[in-house]
């Protein structure tokens, strides 16, 4: 479906399912590290169990990640909101408190991007756009399954989908990802 450029992409539909993408200011490989990558995989199992988040696909490159979610509360914007502040707080902790090479320029860039919003934020790790894409039929939904698990092959890091740990392409396999998903079909 094409929006008009105004209008952009937004959610509309707070109960239907989404395609989305977050993407780490300043596009910085945030996600080179697993322990980052963990925290996200720990936020959206426990927003699975706790928050009503149906999760039915997942990739975390190093600087973005994709879903196909939806929020059986009928809140989708506002499970965006918690997940991106919840990740901040607990990424922004780790640089703090563990030991992290990038400590003092991921801390800066972070900062400088927080410096150029008018809210009142110390860090700013996620852009301000999801990109969502409501998901009007069972075609659009399989472009974009495959988009999200194909990413890893684009990106020159994996041959087969499945052999990339951070995606779901693994439970589509009839294997077993790192966390529980909520299949799509």
């Amino acid at each position: 479906m094409s929006y008009e450029f105004a209008e952009g992409y937004k959610i509309r539909d707070q109960h239907a399912l989404h395609f989305l993408t977050f993407t780490v200011e300043g596009w910085i490989d945030i996600f080179s590290r697993q322990r980052y990558r963990d925290i996200v995989l720990t936020n959206l199992t426990f927003c699975r169990k706790n928050k009503g988040l149906f999760l039915g696909a997942y990739v975390i490159m190093t600087n973005h990640l994709h879903l196909i979610a939806k929020s059986e509360k009928g809140d989708l914007s506002g499970w965006i909101r918690d997940f991106k502040s919840f990740t901040t707080k607990n990424i922004i902790d780790s640089i703090q408190n563990e030991k992290e090479s990038r400590k003092e320029w991921l801390l800066y860039m972070f900062r400088f991007f927080a410096n150029k919003t008018n809210r009142n934020e110390f860090y700013k790790r996620w852009t301000g756009n999801n990109h969502p894409e409501e998901i009007h039929d069972e075609k659009f939904l399989q472009t974009k399954l495959n988009y999200i698990h194909q990413n890893p092959v684009r990106a020159g890091w994996v041959a087969d989908t499945t052999d990339y740990l951070y995606s779901s392409a693994s439970d589509y396999a009839g294997g077993k990802g790192l966390i529980e998903i909520d299949y799509l079909f």
